[in-house]
C-alpha cells in the first residue's frame, strides 16, 4: 500500500497541515484531489480516516492532498475550519509544482463533504465528490445529529443568528457552478439519506451539474472502503471530469 511521501504546512497550529500522496505513475496524471476527513468537525476525529482512499487515488494517478484542519476542541469551528482548508489548498499550489495546471477535485465524507461541497462553492476548486454529506446545518441542528455537533461547530443561537447557519450550509450556496457527485448509503444512521435526496433536487433545481449515487445497503462508513462498491461509483465518476 503506499504511503504519503511529503507534508505541507500552512499555518502555525499542530492541525493546519496536508500530507502529499504523489502518484504511482509518472507520465500522466488524473488530476489533484483535494481530500476532506469527517467526524462531525470534531478534534477526536483526523485525516487518517481517509487514508485508502489516498491510496487508492495515488495508485490510479492522482496527486492526492489529504488535509488536517482545525476541528472543534481544537481551534477549529465557523469560518475557521473553512478558511483552513482553503489555505491547504493555496498551500499545496504553492508548494507542489506538480498541482500547478492541474484539474482539481474536493472528495469528502460527512463534515468533510460539507467542506468539499463549500469549498466548491467558493470556486476554490472545479469539481467535488460528496459521500455522506452534511448540506444543511439549520437542519442537522433541530434534529440535534452528531450528539450536538453543530452547535460546537456554529454556535446555538440559531433564532438569533439563522443567516450564519444559511452561510454555513452547502444547500443555501445553491448553484455552486462545479460538477458535483453525491453519494449515500441508504442505510445511514449517522446522516439520513433523504438530506442527500433534498440536496440534489435543490441542486438540480438550481442548474447545477450534480449526479447521485445510492448505494442500497451501504451505512455512514462504507462508502469510504476503498474496496465497497460505492467507492467504485465513485471511481468511475472521476474518469469522466
Amino acid at each position: 500500500m503506499m504511503t504519503p511521501s511529503s507534508q505541507v504546512r500552512y499555518g502555525g497550529h499542530q492541525s493546519q497541515f496536508v500530507e502529499i500522496w504523489h502518484p504511482g505513475v509518472e507520465d500522466v496524471v488524473a488530476g489533484l484531489a483535494i481530500v476532506l476527513h469527517g467526524g462531525w468537525w470534531r478534534a477526536r476525529h483526523d485525516l487518517h480516516l481517509m487514508d485508502g482512499l489516498c491510496a487508492d487515488l495515488a495508485e490510479a494517478g492522482w496527486l492526492v492532498a489529504n488535509v488536517e484542519y482545525r476541528r472543534t476542541g481544537g481551534g477549529g469551528g465557523w469560518p475557521h475550519t473553512l478558511h483552513d482548508v482553503f489555505g491547504a489548498i493555496d498551500a499545496v499550489h504553492a508548494f507542489e509544482p506538480a498541482a500547478r495546471g492541474l484539474a482539481s477535485v474536493a472528495i469528502g465524507h460527512s463534515a468533510g463533504a460539507h467542506l468539499a461541497l463549500m469549498t466548491t462553492a467558493n470556486r476554490k476548486v472545479s469539481s467535488a465528490i460528496a459521500l455522506a454529506p452534511i448540506t444543511d446545518l439549520r437542519r442537522t441542528f433541530i434534529e440535534e445529529l452528531g450528539e450536538g455537533a453543530t452547535s460546537l461547530f456554529i454556535g446555538d443561537s440559531l433564532d438569533e443568528q439563522p443567516e450564519v447557519f444559511a452561510a454555513a450550509s452547502p444547500i443555501c450556496q445553491l448553484p455552486m457552478g462545479g460538477r458535483l457527485l453525491v453519494l449515500h448509503g441508504d442505510h445511514d444512521d449517522r446522516v439520513p439519506v433523504q438530506h442527500s435526496r433534498d440536496f440534489i433536487t435543490a441542486a438540480r433545481a438550481a442548474g447545477d451539474m450534480v449526479d447521485y449515487a445510492e448505494i442500497a445497503g451501504a451505512d455512514h462508513f462504507e462508502v469510504i472502503d476503498p474496496l465497497h462498491r460505492s467507492w467504485g461509483e465513485a471511481r468511475k465518476w472521476l474518469t469522466n471530469i
